[in-house]
């Protein structure tokens, strides 16, 4: 099966936008799956896997990329997206290990980094 994350990014990537508004798109892209199977536990909770993968390998493109060492980003800002992809992983790890007994409220969390992140990438740059 091909990586359903890249494959996304890659026919948005199409569309023109900064990759920024990539980034954006496909962190609210996650945020939406995982919401969706939050509010709507009772019926949707045999997507939570699928969306959970793919946020997963969402975060694993975003900090692979963001932390290469010939990305220009400062270090610090490297090591701030490395720490919260550490998070992501683990609460993502937790919630598939917790199976039929996962909570819809850990999903809150994730829900609420990705649409922040997004928020952040969408907004200008501020001069320097």
């Amino acid at each position: 099966m091909y990586n359903l994350a890249a494959q996304t990014y890659q026919q948005t990537e199409r569309m023109a936008v900064s990759p920024r508004e990539l980034e954006a798109i496909l962190l609210l892209k996650a945020a939406r799956k995982l919401q969706v199977v939050k509010d709507n536990w009772e019926t949707h909770r045999s997507e939570l896997d699928e969306a959970l993968t793919f946020n997963r390998r969402l975060w694993t493109i975003l900090s692979t990329s963001a932390t290469s060492p010939d990305n220009p980003l400062p270090d610090e800002i490297k090591q701030n997206i490395a720490n919260l992809a550490l998070f992501v992983f683990s609460r993502t790890l937790a919630v598939m290990q917790e199976g039929k007994e996962a909570m819809p409220q850990r999903l809150t969390v994730l829900v609420q980094i990705n649409r922040s992140l997004a928020e952040g990438l969408r907004q200008k740059p501020q001069a320097a």
